[in-house]
């Protein structure tokens, strides 16, 4: 696949001809009906949204390796259907290759080293011949790019399993950490919740150091530029600053090995049992869908409890395998493989957008069904958040029991996933929080409404002495936790951030928490101290300055500061100036590299959406003749497909409805700088929700002739 897409390769047809400008407003309308029919045709039966989650090779590799490593790759443990499986896995990983011979993270990104050795290690393993000219150019591409000795901590554990490289050229995870109490500096509270899920699994790994012996022609000695950096930890002391982090944290790794080898680790026994026991209780199919119902733990969790003696026919195992493979695209002729999926978001996310075109639960059966469906999955169990959570504040999870424990009315709280219940986040629940209050009740009930009340409770328990919100706990920036040997996935933690921060503050005003709340005060100054000179904000979650400006802007507009003032002036002549030659806004992840290219990139209708929002929260009344929001809205209306758009994988995945749009380009973010995301609904639900917007502000304030 090319690492650039032209627009022109989109193929996409404007809805109809440009008409003068005053027709505007009526184009508009004309085009947010189109775009509701197709996003409720996009719904499942029962109401909700839930659209493919595409990530990049790396998930197709890493399943393939999983499945090399725990010996399941031929029968008896492989029938012929798993064969063919595997065969299509491979199929699409030959399909994201690019023409220099890499594998990279998102269209037009640089090459990822990582991405590159697990794409042709798992195709090798599945028999491709290594003179052949795509594996030939991916075995140069990646000796120049440092080799096998250069791929990150995570990736090297595929390689230590595999018996490529020994256990300890992966950093070491003690599973003592499980037993640490909670004063101590690295504690399982401290780290992030998806880290949790991830580091407790490998600290078996670790510890128990399984491996499966590969005969030397499958093997990949082939490479490493280095044959010794096999054996050893391939982080680089610090030598600028000897007493750094980075040096203690490598001295530990050291001496932690050498403890190790002698058999000097007395909790060692115990420490296992609790991790153990920790892993296959946030693995119980009555509390989730998989530890952390995301791709990476799921894999990790099946190697750590198969090296603890389970057979595969164990129950906890059987469900491991199923809902692992739940994630498994199956397209006619390729695989591909989801890392989670994110029905709650989209869901919450579609709700809020058809809210903005005035549907409400009262007025369309549709919507009542929509907030049913959100309602039933109110999380009720008590997480491990509540740790986390200020003494004063804990009263009311704490009065029902505590940790593990649940409230028959629920928490208030929503996970991304179907079933998470370990795990809410705080932008989930702002988000599902502010569109069911919008939605409204049907007459005689209140079930909107008191849900999004027991939301906005619990959200300003969670919220971080910096006065911002993360997305999972309540905590604190550690900075020193990144230079842990195995932090290189670059979200060791989870602090504060702006995207955030603005959406819950928008969340609670709607939701009815008064704009003089000190809270709300509290997050707004974070919001003010977090704005770069630019005049923008950084996004931690979405691609990128434009994200986190269209969310800052709206939290602090809905918290009632004044968009006169400097600060917000700026923001918005940050915005006029990022708006491309089209009309459109758009960004790529390379900003995330080089701050330079911020707001820098091809349109596209969803960053187009996020832009024009935010100019219309700061000109309010004005925004409907402002002339960069009129081209903004007209490029969303010319770009909207006239006819459904057919699938061209890698690059168009599914046929896109008429009345949507067409998005080849990564516009989520997973962890910035490792792994990104594209939601094959952004490009809708957030075109309705500027369309809607526009269409009600020219109703409200017609352009003068």
């Amino acid at each position: 696949m090319s690492a650039t897409i032209s627009s022109a390769e989109l193929h996409v047809r404007a809805v109809q001809p440009a008409d003068p400008p005053a027709s505007l407003p009526r184009r508009a309308r004309r085009s947010l009906d189109r775009a509701l029919d197709a996003l409720f045709a996009k719904a499942h039966p029962d109401g909700h949204w839930c659209a493919e989650l595409e990530g990049d090779s790396i998930l197709n590799s890493e399943y393939l390796l999983m499945k090399w490593m725990l010996a399941q790759e031929r029968e008896p443990d492989a029938s012929p259907a798993d064969a063919e499986r595997f065969r299509k896995i491979g199929v699409y990983l030959r399909m994201l290759q690019r023409d220099d011979g890499t594998w990279g993270q998102y269209p037009g990104s640089p090459p990822d080293i990582s991405a590159c050795v697990k794409a042709y290690f798992a195709l090798k393993l599945l028999g491709d011949d290594t003179e052949a000219a795509h594996m030939r150019s991916a075995r140069r591409a990646i000796l120049d790019l440092g080799g096998a000795e250069a791929i990150n901590t995570f990736s090297m554990f595929y390689l230590a399993g595999l018996g490529q490289v020994t256990w300890d050229a992966c950093p070491s995870i003690p599973p003592e950490i499980v037993l640490l109490p909670r004063w101590f500096p690295f504690h399982l509270d401290k780290v992030a919740a998806w880290t949790r899920t991830m580091i407790l699994p490998l600290a078996l790994c670790t510890a128990l150091r399984p491996v499966r012996a590969l005969p030397e022609h499958l093997g990949i000695a082939e490479l490493f530029r280095d044959q010794s950096a096999r054996t050893r930890l391939n982080k680089p002391w610090d030598r600028a600053e000897t007493l750094g982090w980075t040096n203690i944290f490598l001295a530990i790794d050291r001496a932690l090995k050498v403890l190790q080898r002698l058999g000097l680790m007395p909790l060692r026994p115990r420490a296992l049992d609790s991790a153990e026991r920790w892993v296959v209780e946030r693995m119980s199919d009555r509390t989730t869908d998989g530890i952390g119902a995301i791709f990476p733990p799921m894999v990790y969790a099946q190697v750590a409890l198969k090296a603890r003696g389970y057979q595969r026919d164990h129950p906890v195992i059987r469900e491991a395998e199923r809902q692992l493979d739940r994630f498994i695209v199956e397209a006619p002729d390729h695989i591909r493989i989801q890392p989670c999926f994110s029905p709650v978001w989209d869901t919450g996310t579609a709700l809020y957008a058809v809210t903005q075109a005035g549907l409400t639960a009262a007025n369309d059966a549709r919507v009542a069904r929509v907030c049913d469906w959100l309602r039933e999955r109110e999380i009720s169990l008590v997480g491990d958040w509540l740790n986390n959570l200020r003494p004063e504040d804990r009263g009311p999870w704490m009065r029902s029991g505590g940790l593990g424990t649940r409230m028959p009315e629920g928490i208030g709280a929503w996970a991304f996933e179907y079933r998470n219940d370990w795990y809410p986040d705080v932008d989930d629940t702002a988000m599902v929080a502010m569109a069911l209050r919008r939605a409204g009740d049907r007459p005689g009930q209140s079930g909107n409404r008191a849900a999004s009340d027991r939301s906005a409770a619990w959200i300003l328990a969670m919220q971080n002495d910096d006065g911002g919100w993360a997305a999972f706990d309540r905590t604190e920036d550690r900075r020193w936790m990144e230079a842990v040997p195995f932090a290189d996935h670059n979200a060791m933690q989870d602090p504060s951030c702006a995207d955030i921060t603005g959406r819950t503050i928008e969340s609670l005003i709607t939701c009815g928490v008064s704009a003089r709340h000190a809270a709300v005060r509290r997050a707004v100054d974070y919001l003010r101290r977090e704005q770069r000179p630019q005049g923008c904000w950084w996004g931690r979650w979405g691609v990128n300055f434009l994200y986190g400006t269209w969310q800052a802007v709206g939290g602090l507009i809905a918290a009632g500061e004044d968009p006169g003032q400097p600060y917000l002036r700026r923001a918005l002549d940050w915005l006029r100036a990022a708006q491309n030659d089209d009309g459109g806004f758009g960004e790529s992840a390379n900003s995330y590299l080089d701050e330079s290219l911020m707001a820098r990139g091809p349109s596209t209708a969803s960053q187009t959406a996020w832009g024009v929002i935010s100019l219309m929260n700061l000109l309010g009344r004005d925004a409907a003749g402002d002339e960069s929001v009129r081209r903004a809205v007209g490029y969303l209306i010319e770009t909207q497909l006239d006819a459904p758009l057919a699938p061209e994988p890698p690059r168009t995945l599914h046929e896109e409805p008429g009345g949507s749009w067409a998005e080849p380009w990564f516009t989520g973010t997973g962890f910035p700088k490792v792994f990104y995301l594209r939601y094959h609904l952004y490009r809708h639900y957030f075109p309705v929700i500027a369309l809607a917007r526009f269409t009600a502000l020219s109703a409200a304030h017609p352009r003068r002739p």
